[in-house]
């Protein structure tokens, strides 16, 4: 998957009902009628953003006879991660390195001034 296939697992990603559906499939498979239930929402609705789900590559379906599993497609999530996350978290760790050596710096030099006083 491209970095320009991402905007789909986005877009995907950006709508509250998605995140939850995701969540709910984190626990384990589930079919449609057991997500609509878990999440208390209409099945047309939970239908429709399943469809945005699959083509988005985040959740996979398999028939068993006549029931259709959902299952959860972390793939494109590990992909964001990598692509964005992942970037970055070397330069936030840093910066919270920077930030607490300020900080223990100020905290001696008031030490250094409490002792004086």
């Amino acid at each position: 998957m491209s970095h320009d296939d991402l905007d789909d697992v986005w877009r995907a990603l950006a709508n509250p009902h998605r995140r939850r559906i995701l969540d709910v499939l984190r626990a384990r498979p589930r079919t449609t009628g057991e997500l609509a239930d878990a999440l208390g929402e209409n099945r047309f609705l939970v239908m429709q953003h399943l469809n945005l789900l699959r083509a988005a590559g985040l959740v996979t379906v398999l028939a068993e006879g006549r029931a259709r599993i959902n299952h959860l497609n972390p793939v494109p999530i590990q992909q964001i991660y990598e692509r964005w996350v992942g970037k970055y978290q070397g330069d936030w760790a840093s910066a919270l390195v920077g930030l607490k050596r300020s900080v223990e710096a100020k905290q001696d030099t008031r030490s250094k001034k409490n002792r004086k006083a």
